[in-house]
């Protein structure tokens, strides 16, 4: 059974970012005292770690409903539902603000500098049977003046995935010489308005790994240095890259088929080159200070000056190790969701409607919500995080009905990219993987060849 939230024993949310918020500001409005534990210095301290990156989704879907309602008791004044934030947007006009007017309520309270690094049943490690579903947790955090024990009636893990990026090797290992050059290695979107960052790509060779949303933010943003001499080779890790671009005009979230449209553009006018079939195995310094790329297969990349690395985040789990979990062995998501949400099944950027039944774990009353409820897997959105918690509040606070009452419908990516497959394997073009016939439109082609 889910032990009912009290002062004593309140709700613990951890992480304070876009869907922890909204999971407290659910709690909030069903009069359950929460707990919302931040690791970082003040609300969104991750959001702010790429705030110079463009959403893709506008203000009207990356506000929660319950945190909106808040909020408008407090006289804030709501974005342009149809304008599209950036990161820093977003943490300083909606989960600052947000975070505040949850503390304001004296029901809810936000705690930065708060790391938790364990969650456990009280009194009882992972082996212990006998009492357990009767046993609070107790959720250890790390702060400034040392570790503390908070007692919880339930958890809510939605700390994300930012701190424990994918690693360049092609293989789900770092590649050897990866730890010794990354100076030169930069993960996740660097941002070229600054001036000290684009001084060091300006005229460089910079090799970009990842093909999602975030390496063609990569491409388009150093495409635009190609008059200060800037030359790209993307690494792909499949035979083609003609699927890498994104569902295009057919992608219902008109700014991300756009940002593929000029993923393309940049591929087709000049300054990037792809480099198909490669799969990091090594990095070695050249003379003369350049870097040495070589793929499993032998394939070798020289002359380069910088890495991009953007292959994706994994979940770290090592603060639930001693909880019970039921997580898929490949995405490491929870078991239930997994095959909503498997790329090498589905990869129609379509999710089936999920809540507490789906992220709900072996340890009554603990959730996996958020990007890190995804695992592996891409896609997420954070209407999808916005309804999860909404779900799993219900369940905590015992409204069944609600909690089940799951209605999501996110817009589709207009491409089915089928990221399962290994080089030279045919593009997954239906779910089950055969071809003849999509799941939605077919993949843009790259008709330009690459060079």
């Amino acid at each position: 059974m889910t032990l009912t939230p009290t002062p004593e024993q309140p709700l613990v949310v951890i992480g304070a970012g876009p869907v922890g918020l909204a999971a407290a500001a659910h709690a909030q409005a069903r009069g359950l005292p929460t707990l919302v534990l931040e690791a970082g210095p003040d609300a969104g301290s991750t959001v702010r770690a790429w705030g110079h990156v463009h959403l893709f989704s506008p203000w009207s879907e990356v506000v929660d409903p319950a945190a909106a309602a808040l909020l408008a008791t407090t006289g804030w004044t709501a974005p342009e539902p149809s304008s599209y934030p950036t990161g820093h947007d977003w943490a300083d006009r909606y989960l600052t603000p947000l975070a505040a007017a949850l503390q304001e309520t004296g029901q809810v309270q936000v705690r930065h500098g708060h790391r938790v690094v364990g969650v456990t049943r009280a009194g009882r490690d992972r082996l212990v049977d006998s009492g357990r579903e009767q046993a609070p947790f107790t959720v250890l955090v790390q702060t400034s003046a040392g570790l503390e024990r908070h007692p919880a009636s339930a958890v809510v893990d939605a700390s994300g995935t930012w701190g424990t990026p994918s690693p360049l090797g092609g293989d789900g290992l770092p590649a050897v010489g990866e730890a010794e050059h990354a100076a030169r290695i930069t993960y996740g979107i660097p941002d070229l308005a600054d001036p000290v960052v684009r001084a060091r790509f300006a005229g460089r060779h910079v090799a970009v790994a990842g093909t999602g949303a975030s390496a063609q933010n990569v491409l388009v943003g150093l495409a635009g240095l190609a008059g200060e001499g800037t030359t790209v080779s993307w690494l792909v890790r499949r035979a083609a890259a003609d699927d890498a671009f994104g569902g295009g005009d057919a992608d219902q979230l008109a700014a991300r088929g756009a940002l593929g449209s000029h993923a393309r553009e940049a591929v087709e006018s000049g300054p990037v080159r792809v480099v198909t079939s490669f799969r990091t195995a090594a990095v070695d310094s050249e003379p003369g200070s350049t870097l040495r790329l070589t793929d499993l297969g032998g394939q070798v990349l020289t002359g380069v000056d910088e890495v991009v690395v953007v292959t994706g985040y994994r979940p770290d789990l090592t603060m639930l190790g001693e909880v019970r979990l039921d997580l898929d062995p490949v995405l490491s998501a929870p078991s239930r969701l997994a095959p909503l949400i498997d790329p090498n099944v589905h990869s129609c950027g379509t999710v089936y409607p999920h809540g507490a039944a789906e992220l709900a774990q072996p340890e009554e009353g603990l959730y996996l919500a958020g990007i890190k409820s995804y695992g592996r897997a891409t896609s997420f959105l954070a209407m999808t995080g916005f309804e999860q918690v909404r779900s799993v509040v219900a369940a905590v606070a015992g409204d069944h009905e609600a909690a089940a009452r799951v209605e999501l419908v996110l817009p589709e990516s207009g491409v089915c990219g089928g990221s399962g497959t290994f080089d030279g394997d045919p593009a997954v073009g239906v779910e089950g993987g055969s071809e003849g016939g999509g799941c939605c439109a077919p993949a843009p082609v790259l008709t330009s060849s690459t060079r």
